[in-house]
């Protein structure tokens, strides 16, 4: 897999000023930009009402302009602006108000006074601006004018998805690889902007891989509501996941974190904690019930294998929710390194099987079939990837059909890709084969 750190950061500059929520033109919006780059997406609308599990799908809301003025008609606060300025699902206010009564509907940070914080309403119908602590400081009028355009109504709650087929299934029916992306957010360039831009070239990646064991399935859904959503309407379909990944967080410059699924010892898990470990450094934090949607997939009448992979985890970063994650924050390199990773991961997941010795009583002679070269001198290079002595003859001795191709890399401290290109080679020489069963 191959992209550019450049078209990376391209596709967040060109989604980053879309003002998006959980429902309304800018979630489409940005829909049909990923559309446009993508094979085979569909874009699905549940109409407002309509109840998924234990949620009714909320109207939907629009928003045409906001903004608070000193009563000369001086404007303050407007958020064509800055689209942070609004609390997102603010209802339609037109009203003179006083200083006192304005204080109940704003939000600041003290401690960051530059910055501007990104803040919610959805199931709570009520109205607010958000603002820096030095543009709050300047509020010292006795009265201001509000002024919040806004649409709230029944309408529709969309969101994207994109099923990249097996080609070469190991069953009747592939299993699926399940990539959740939270779309949502207005103008966070790291939460969640730096996802998409990955998603959209992971997607294009993996519809050029000639040979493909599993599905892959990618879904871009409003957060919390989203996945809800998804997994009510498509239960027939949860029994097919065989990993998942949460992708969140990815364009800054932070070392990997990987947060596990609710199983723990998930095969995704093991994975994702094998490339953290042992190639990209970086941090493995357990399960929790808090955070993004793997928290609804992970729940306890799914129990799905989904982990979240991030860069510098949500909340624990200075830009987090704020106007300072913007496109100075996130970085070509950043973007590109998060890629690469999921690349790896994506390797790791088609290229791992459970070998099994089809002569396992003694050593198999390996000069006569053509491995003896990789035994006698250096490393051989199979596809790319190389193994020396010590990979062959470890691989060959723990093909016993109960070690899965990691679980060599892990005993014999040597690559996966240094594994997997071992085993083939075995396979190739009528050595190995794949546990059958």
């Amino acid at each position: 897999m191959e992209t550019s750190p450049e078209i990376l950061y391209r596709h967040v500059e060109n989604i980053f000023p879309v003002f998006r929520s959980i429902t309304g033109r800018g979630i489409r919006q940005t829909l049909e930009y990923i559309s446009d780059l993508t094979e085979g997406f569909e874009i699905h609308h549940v109409a407002s009402g309509t109840r998924v599990l234990d949620w009714t799908v909320p109207d939907e809301w629009n928003v045409s302009g906001a903004t608070i003025r000193r009563t000369n008609g001086e404007v303050v606060i407007d958020w064509a602006r800055c689209n942070l300025h609004l609390v997102h699902y603010s209802i339609p206010v037109c009203a003179r108000v006083s200083r006192a009564e304005l204080e109940k509907h704003l939000h600041w940070l003290p401690d960051q006074p530059e910055l501007i914080p990104y803040r919610t309403s959805y199931y709570n119908h009520d109205w607010g601006f958000c603002l820096s602590a030095r543009q709050h400081a300047q509020l010292t009028d006795e009265e201001y004018d509000i002024d919040i355009r806004t649409e709230l109504g029944p309408g529709h709650l969309s969101y994207g998805e994109v099923l990249i087929p097996a080609t070469h299934p190991l069953g009747e029916k592939a299993d699926e690889v399940l990539f959740s992306v939270h779309c949502c957010h207005p103008s966070l360039a790291n939460d969640n902007a730096s996802s998409i831009a990955i998603a959209i070239e992971l997607i294009r990646n993996l519809r050029n891989m000639p040979c493909r064991h599993l599905s892959y399935r990618f879904l871009f859904i409003p957060g919390t509501i989203g996945s809800i959503t998804w997994l009510a309407r498509n239960r027939h379909t949860l029994r097919h996941i065989r990993h998942g990944l949460v992708m969140s967080c990815l364009g800054d410059d932070g070392s990997p974190t990987y947060k596990q699924s609710r199983q723990g010892d998930a095969a995704i898990d093991r994975y994702a904690a094998y490339l953290v470990e042992t190639r990209w450094g970086g941090k493995v934090v357990p399960f929790e019930p808090y955070g993004y949607d793997e928290r609804q997939y992970c729940s306890p009448g799914f129990n799905l294998p989904v982990g979240c992979l991030m860069r510098s985890p949500n909340g624990q970063f200075a830009q987090y929710h704020t106007s300072a994650d913007n496109l100075d924050f996130v970085t070509p390199a950043g973007l590109h390194a998060s890629f690469c990773f999921i690349a790896d991961l994506v390797m790791m997941i088609e290229n791992d099987f459970l070998p099994r010795s089809l002569f396992p009583y003694g050593e198999p002679q390996l000069g006569r079939r053509g491995l003896y070269k990789a035994i006698g001198g250096g490393d051989e290079d199979a596809g790319g990837a190389k193994f020396d002595q010590m990979t062959l003859l470890w691989t060959l001795n723990l093909a016993d059909g109960g070690h899965s191709l990691l679980d060599i890399a892990i005993r014999a401290g040597r690559p996966f890709a240094a594994v997997a290109a071992a085993a083939d080679a075995l396979t190739q020489a009528g050595l190995l084969a794949q546990r059958s069963g």
